[in-house]
This record gives C-alpha cells, sequence and structure tokens, in this order.
C-alpha cells in the first residue's frame, strides 16, 4: 500500500538517516557529559552546594542522553517506513 510517493520517501528516508546519525552522536556526547552541552541542560540558577550542582547536572546528561536515543529509535521506525514506501513506489514503476 502505498502512502507517499516517490520523491517524499526518498526524502523522508535520507532525513531519517540523518536523524539518526546526529541524535545517536549527541545522545553519545551527553552520555559522556560533554562541556560543551551544558548550556542545554535544564538546571536551576542557584544550588545548595556544589555536590548538588553536579549531581543534578550528572541527571540531566543522563535524562538528555536517553532522550535522545529514544528519538533515533523513533527515526529508524520513520526510516524503515519511508524505506518501504520507497521500494514500493519503485516496484511500482518496474511493472
Amino acid at each position: 500500500m502505498k502512502i507517499c510517493g516517490p520523491k517524499c520517501s526518498l526524502c523522508c528516508l535520507l532525513l531519517s538517516i540523518w536523524g539518526i546519525i546526529q541524535l545517536v552522536l549527541m545522545g553519545a556526547f551527553y552520555y559522556i557529559r560533554s562541556v560543551a552541552l551544558l548550556e542545554d541542560l535544564p538546571l536551576e540558577e542557584h544550588y545548595e552546594s556544589v555536590s548538588a550542582f553536579y549531581t543534578a547536572a550528572d541527571s540531566a546528561y543522563e535524562q538528555n542522553a536517553y532522550n535522545c536515543w529514544i528519538a533515533a529509535c523513533i527515526y529508524v521506525f520513520t526510516l524503515l517506513l519511508s524505506g518501504h514506501q520507497f521500494y514500493m513506489n519503485s516496484r511500482s514503476t518496474v511493472m
């Protein structure tokens, strides 16, 4: 069953590949606690102590890494769907 055309399915296929690569890399950088991504963490302005800040930052880094990997898994589903559509469209033009 065709849902979208050949150009749309190819575009979604390429965007899915790019999204998977980007989100897996971002998840890895969050997981290793890259300092460059510190500004993107949902942290408060002031903390009681330095250890409280480190605890909150470690938790936020880990949560953002998991969120990136979950989004990458959703992109895998989109990749499979658009790949199927691209195959269906290329198969129908050959016949």
